[in-house]
């Protein structure tokens, strides 16, 4: 008899030890997602910031491709925006492509090319876009961790018992990966 009481509290023992672990886990994994969404934020507030000096820039030499510029602007006000992961995508998905267009713009300049500024401005958005590529890289594989542990048994138990949502993935839309066509 004692024995069985001995084992009895020892199996309750195991199993509140593995709802704590596993209720731990999916917090740790709903944190790492959030830290990772605010990095990927982070990033493209740096990349919204740096895009007023190069348009400004661009203006400069090439201040008669007024849609360009219109494009770039309402992007950049979509960005700001947006509030779920979908929309930010979204967004970022546009202005990446009106970057697109006011670069090609910029290739038809060669006094611009040569602007030191513009050279430097460049330089750091494209350091700033290798950036949200590494960070919206992290936060899928961090994404991808959470919502493994929000299905698999046994944590997917807990998961529901605790009301842990999935996350949604940082995706790229179709056709984002066209090169732009630039008239003049």
């Amino acid at each position: 008899m004692d024995w069985l009481l001995i084992i009895v509290i020892l199996l309750i023992i195991i199993v509140l030890a593995l709802v704590v672990k596993f209720y731990n886990d999916l917090v740790n994994g709903r944190n790492k997602v959030k830290n990772s969404w605010s990095q990927i934020d982070v990033q493209l507030q740096r990349r919204n910031d740096l895009i007023p000096n190069i348009v400004e820039t661009v203006k400069g030499y090439a201040g008669h491709e007024k849609s360009t510029f219109e494009e770039v602007t309402k992007a950049r006000a979509n960005m700001a925006n947006a509030t779920s992961v979908k929309e930010v995508a979204e967004a970022d998905n546009m202005l990446t492509g009106a970057l697109k267009s006011l670069f090609a713009v910029a290739e038809a300049y060669p006094e611009l090319k040569a602007n030191k500024n513009f050279l430097e401005l460049q330089e750091e958005l494209s350091d700033t876009e290798d950036k949200i590529s590494y960070a919206r890289q992290f936060y899928n594989d961090t994404v991808l961790k959470y919502n493994n542990l929000c299905e698999q048994f046994p944590s997917n138990i807990i998961a529901k018992l605790f009301h842990f949502e999935e996350s949604e993935f940082f995706e790229a839309q179709e056709g984002t990966r066209a090169t732009p066509k630039v008239k003049f």
